[in-house]
């Protein structure tokens, strides 16, 4: 009870309060979510994805392990959810949406605070590992799957070429393989519009919750929800084995893969048009839900 309710003061809770408040924008003052999206979209999320990379010091062969688990956690959960998904007769953008709720979960706002509280800042080394990762394949393989789900294949392709996250890891890549000191005068915007991405992301989400709907199909809801917050901790506790990843370093990954859906896939959604109100619900529920399944798992991790 008492790692429940701490989970919940700290990272939940602020979390709601921030949402809350972008609810109360676009309730009361009539905010527009587009606009707000677009800001998130294409001036915050590159500084994001560049400050995370470009700022890291992780190295090493566990470093290794840890994205080859990332890789693999995303990639299983995309194939468990796309065969589950066979008999429910999806159409392309309502695929894309399942998809997307599945594949990624909250690992950066939501994860990496419950990864320091619960197994200290050894695992956290562990759990930015596992978010860089997450993140490129976020802005990449998530980009290409929201795109696709109303366009041809070439076209989804051109869609992610032309998403400015793409650009922020690449030249991420760039300072880090060329140990290129970035000028304080550079860095110091983008370490500000960084900061305020994942706040701009929430607010979006809440924004969005003002224009949630009760889901058409919430048997599928509840699906999306049930593999992220059930199956996916499964699955990583098996990847886990496999891979040889131990202590601190297996705590930080099956948390992280166990959290609810990203909020990011929100602003994809919205973006990509992707069954935008299916999308905001899974997020919305696993949210709430997910103390009840991460709190007996943080407790079978501590043993």
């Amino acid at each position: 009870m008492r790692i429940l309710l701490s989970i919940f003061a700290s990272d939940i809770l602020p979390i709601f309060l921030i949402a809350g408040a972008g609810f109360l924008l676009a309730r009361k003052l009539h905010a527009n979510v587009k606009t707000m999206a677009h800001v998130a979209f294409y001036a915050l999320s590159p500084c994001l994805a560049f400050k995370m990379l470009s700022t890291s010091t992780i190295t090493g062969p566990q470093v290794g392990r840890m994205a080859l688990f990332a890789v693999l956690i995303t990639v299983v959960m995309g194939l468990i959810a796309r065969t589950v998904a066979i008999p429910l007769h999806l159409g392309r953008a309502e695929m894309s949406g399942f998809l997307l709720v599945v594949m990624f979960s909250n690992s950066g706002n939501f994860g990496l605070p419950v990864v320091l509280f619960a197994f200290g800042p050894e695992a956290l080394s562990h759990a930015t590992a596992y978010f860089v990762v997450s993140s490129t394949l976020t802005y990449t393989l998530g980009v290409f799957l929201a795109a696709a789900g109303k366009r041809s294949i070439p076209q989804a392709l051109r869609g992610i070429a032309r998403v400015p996250a793409i650009y922020g890891v690449t030249a991420a890549l760039v300072v880090m393989a060329g140990g290129i000191s970035v000028p304080a005068g550079l860095m110091r915007p983008i370490s500000l519009l960084s900061d305020a991405a994942l706040p701009i992301m929430i607010l979006v989400l809440g924004m969005q919750f003002e224009r949630a709907k009760v889901a058409e199909r919430p048997s599928v809801v509840g699906l999306a929800v049930g593999l992220s917050l059930v199956v996916a901790p499964i699955v990583a506790l098996g990847l886990t084995g496999l891979l040889g990843l131990e202590g601190t370093a297996r705590q930080a990954s099956v948390i992280l893969a166990s959290m609810p859906a990203a909020v990011v896939t929100t602003i994809l959604a919205l973006e990509f048009d992707v069954a935008p109100s299916f999308v905001t619900n899974c997020v919305f529920l696993s949210t709430i839900l997910s103390p009840l399944t991460l709190t007996p798992l943080i407790a079978f991790l501590q043993e």
